[in-house]
């Protein structure tokens, strides 16, 4: 094991809060031992390990046998290094995978696609990363506007999942819809009350589903670019799901008309 020096704690910081630094370096942080570990497990190309003296994680030994270089830092500083409150003694410095949007529309098949246009919330938008991966969607794309994909909340919120689902971050939304609609995949937005219900719309066909901004939802400009709305019918008072909320049900719901199909 290696000691860290003040250079590498800079480093660290500016990828945990700057995106521009993590597009630069092609690299992000990974925090806590379960990540890390799932992180190590799925193939995730991981440059170093920092991991506070008096730690005592499997996880270490793991990913030192794996040949990656790991680095003691004094007990209590790896919250120095992270936007995390109550860290768990151990980060990851990983290098971003290669993606691009024609790459994962060559290979995508027939499943479906989200589409992240302005979602802004990295808690959000890692759920939605989570969902993707539990309701078989093939790949997630976040557009222009939305938030950083690879930034520390965002992969804390997807659970891991941001390892496993094919994830892309760049081009203006309606540059994508356009690419997207070139490829014969039927583009639908979200609306609290526009097209059908989200229930009786076929969900079996290749789909991109379109979700907007937390607050002010779908821009006009990418209404032009979409084939078909659906809907999510509420009871009560409300006036719309949250953004995953949404995503969510109508993921699962596309995957549980897809398993009744013969």
């Amino acid at each position: 094991m290696k000691k860290s020096g003040r250079g590498a704690a800079q480093y660290l910081k500016a990828l945990a809060r700057r995106r521009s630094a993590r597009r630069q370096e092609r690299r992000f942080l990974i925090d806590g031992p379960a990540l890390v570990a799932d992180a190590l497990q799925s193939g995730v190309e991981l440059e170093a390990v920092y991991v506070e003296a008096g730690t005592n994680e499997v996880v270490v030994d793991d990913v030192a046998a794996a040949g990656v270089r790991v680095h003691v830092v004094p007990p209590g500083s790896v919250h120095r290094f992270t936007d995390v409150v109550t860290p768990q003694g151990i980060v990851a410095v990983a290098r971003m995978p290669e993606t691009s949007l024609d790459g994962v529309l060559t290979h995508l098949g027939d499943d479906p696609l989200l589409v992240l246009c302005a979602v802004a919330d990295p808690g959000n938008a890692g759920t939605l990363v989570r969902v993707a991966e539990g309701a078989g969607v093939g790949a997630v794309l976040f557009c222009d506007g939305s938030t950083d994909p690879y930034g520390p909340k965002c992969v804390r919120a997807s659970a891991g999942s941001i390892f496993h689902v094919p994830v892309v971050s760049e081009g203006n939304p309606v540059l994508v819809l356009e690419t997207i609609g070139a490829r014969g995949v039927q583009r639908l937005g979200t609306d609290v009350r526009r097209g059908k219900p989200y229930d009786q719309f076929d969900l079996v066909a290749p789909f991109a589903l379109v979700l907007g901004n937390e607050a002010n939802g779908l821009a006009p400009e990418i209404g032009e670019h979409l084939d078909a709305w659906v809907h999510i019918p509420m009871a009560g008072d409300l006036e719309s799901l949250n953004v995953a909320t949404a995503g969510s049900v109508i993921c699962f719901e596309a995957a549980r008309q897809r398993r009744e199909q013969p």
